[in-house]
């Protein structure tokens, strides 16, 4: 056969392997076997080893390797280099092993792909030695090897080794500048990378997509706006401003510095032609690590209508379901996972759960943690979690010490603590709680951080031993934050303990001047003690300084809409079968023996004021309406941005009784079950 239809045969082959299609190159092999005598053309053999290794058909490699007549360093380098792009690292050194034993000498395509295998198995004395081989043949100063063996080195956590490589390459090309840089930033030193990005610049180097969008993370890890906004006006200068993958990256690096304008202004100048479903994905993203998941949902509908979701998609828009306590929402994402076959994802399963067990449906969450085929740590902290909301401490702990015992093998982390520790307040299992805390350090290695010790005094406050808390918040040996005195200060307010209530709220004042909820929190605990003179101070201190309390919200989802209510609100369309309903469940609740907790108005009225004034708070509200709106056995969903007051609580538990409904109620701490009369809190809250 002649030159050209080998040459033909070769391309073929080729196409065998860019088009993925196993099928096309053993047709051609088998073509190629009826048209030539053997031993094959090492022409030819050398494009079957390349072929089938590339394939990830290793045992047909090599085969054909083996009755090639000679081996040169193509066609050994064409099954390592396959071993190394199927991920196969040990068989590639494998292979150069046995290429050195027949004596040939690799050359400067081979080295590349064992540094990269020595690398990613992180062994780098077989690095050091491949270093060695090619320095004595002289490749090492060929600018890809050199690249290669500086990439090894860094991986490997070599940095001197890979300082001396770099400085000692007599050539740099722009892959070598961006390997540096990229692992500058991989490693943690995003001076470093900066460092080098203007060295760059200085020899007269031109970045390309990789530069920009290796140097945009390392903007990311310093949270650098000012140095990213920088070097967005050297992309448009550079002319890479309609680059998408850049662009991409300058959604990415404003959504997680926290400027979600700059987000949206990046993405809408991207053309409609060329922008893809990263584009979207990191739009969507940047705007729920912002908190503006309403937002971030319109945007995913708009993103329906030009592509497909991914599972990074839907995760992100799991993720803002589970924020804004939208179930049903929630709901139709999950089908559209499934429709798009990604519910099996670990990514989108842990969404999953996540989003069930914030929005109160454990039983949902419970399912999807059960058929996921594979679960990782921030599935479990999810289910622990879910179970953390709902106050049910006992399956908390059962899958808490399933991962202590290891038979998952997962080991608990930060977040893991946090939640069991979290569920452990939310229960009342003092003793239990301060076991786990004494334990983080011995037998899981975790330091105690904020989190855990605010949830240590949450725990002793909640359950009374109020004094106790802040002996322990005495005792830590960090400076307690804005957390731990605001657990001080709500288990105070609970337990009426005004003279610790008043030394947390000032250090919450010195900590936070311009939160409301502490002033209002502490304003609260004066007048429930009968102090009003003192807590209208509070008041009058607030508007002072300019200080406005935050509006208490309740809102219940009706067919796709959203229904929102603030207290004594009387603007919604239904508002006189609202306050119908309301009259009627005040005078059934009557006769079951219901009494208004007049403690909890705000205001210094007479008890009959009183009573009425905290009938009409907004969840109430909320609640009279989905009787009206939301067909019987169907229940009742309500959020709310505030904590439920314990008048409102109470109340339900009546309600849930007299009309036979499940109320679930979201505040802004936990899930508030109630049915029958009975909340699953067990009134612990």
């Amino acid at each position: 056969m002649n030159v050209h239809s080998q040459n033909l045969l070769g391309s073929l082959l080729e196409s065998a392997v860019s088009t993925h299609s196993s099928l096309l190159g053993r047709a051609v092999h088998a073509h190629i076997i009826r048209t030539h005598d053997t031993p094959l053309p090492s022409f030819l053999c050398n494009h079957l080893v390349n072929m089938y290794s590339k394939l990830d058909h290793l045992n047909s490699a090599q085969r054909v390797l083996s009755l090639t007549h000679p081996r040169n360093v193509v066609t050994w380098t064409s099954l390592i280099s396959g071993c190394v792009h199927n991920a196969r690292f040990l068989s590639a050194l494998l292979h150069f092993s046995n290429m050195r034993r027949e004596c040939v000498p690799p050359n400067d395509f081979t080295f590349p792909c064992i540094f990269k295998a020595s690398a990613l198995l992180h062994m780098p004395i077989t690095g050091k030695q491949v270093h060695a081989l090619a320095l004595k043949g002289g490749q090492i100063f060929d600018v890809f090897v050199g690249c290669s063996a500086f990439d090894m080195y860094s991986k490997t956590g070599l940095r001197v080794d890979a300082r001396n490589m770099f400085d000692e390459m007599p050539h740099r090309n722009l892959a070598t500048w961006n390997a540096y840089i990229s692992n500058a930033v991989q490693d943690g030193r995003c001076m470093d990378a900066v460092s080098a990005f203007k060295g760059f610049l200085c020899v007269g180097g031109k970045p390309n997509t990789i530069t920009f969008c290796v140097f945009l993370n390392a903007c990311v890890d310093m949270m650098s706006l000012e140095l990213g906004k920088q070097l967005h006006g050297f992309i448009v200068r550079s002319g890479y401003k309609e680059d998408v993958s850049v662009s991409n990256g300058l959604i990415d690096f404003y959504g997680k510095c926290g400027d979600v304008v700059s987000s949206e202004l990046v993405f809408n100048r991207i053309g409609r032609v060329i922008r893809n479903v990263v584009s979207w994905c990191s739009l969507i993203a940047a705007l729920v690590q912002n908190h503006v998941e309403e937002r971030a949902c319109m945007v995913f509908l708009w993103a329906r209508k030009e592509v497909e979701p991914t599972d990074f998609m839907i995760s992100s828009m799991l993720s803002a379901c589970a924020e804004l306590g939208g179930l049903e929402l929630g709901r139709s994402v999950h089908a559209l996972a499934v429709k798009a076959c990604v519910e099996e994802n670990i990514f989108v399963g842990s969404a999953l759960v996540d989003l069930y067990g914030k929005c109160g449906s454990i039983e949902n969450a419970e399912q999807v943690f059960n058929e996921m085929p594979e679960r990782n740590l921030v599935t479990w902290n999810a289910m622990i979690g879910g179970y953390a909301h709902q106050g049910d401490v006992d399956m908390a702990l059962s899958l808490f010490e399933k991962m202590a015992l290891g038979s998952c093998g997962i080991v608990p982390s930060y977040v893991t603590l946090v939640s069991v520790l979290s569920a452990c307040s939310r229960a009342g299992t003092v003793e239990r709680g301060l076991q786990i805390f004494e334990s983080m350090r011995r037998e899981h290695g975790i330091e105690p951080g904020s989190e855990h010790y605010a949830c240590v005094v949450d725990l002793l406050g909640r359950s009374g031993l109020v004094d106790r808390a802040y002996e322990f918040i005495q005792k830590m040996p960090i400076h307690p934050t804005i957390s731990v005195w605001g657990a001080l200060l709500g288990a105070c307010r609970m337990h009426g303990k005004t003279k610790l209530g008043k030394i947390a709220a000032e250090k919450l004042f010195e900590l936070d001047p311009d939160d409301s909820g502490n002033h209002v929190v502490l304003s609260n605990l004066l007048a429930s003690a009968g102090r009003w003179e003192e807590a209208t101070t509070v008041r009058k201190e607030m508007r002072d300084i300019g200080i406005k309390k935050n509006v208490g919200y309740s809102w219940v989802a009706v067919k796709n809409r959203v229904h929102v209510f603030q207290a004594k609100d009387g603007s919604h369309e239904k508002s006189l079968e609202i306050q119908a309903m309301l009259a009627k469940l005040r005078g059934e609740m009557k006769k079951a023996g219901y009494v208004p907790d007049s403690n909890l108005s705000l205001f210094d009225l007479e008890e009959e004021e009183k009573a009425s004034e905290v009938w009409y708070h907004s969840e109430k509200i909320a609640l009279a309406f989905g009787l009206i709106a939301l067909p019987h056995g169907v229940p009742i969903r309500i959020t709310k941005n505030l904590r439920i007051c314990g008048d409102c609580h109470s109340a339900i538990k009546f309600i849930s009784r007299i009309v036979g409904r499940e109320i679930i109620v979201r505040d802004n701490n936990r899930f508030h079950r109630f049915k029958d009369g009975f909340c699953s809190c067990k009134d612990y809250w």
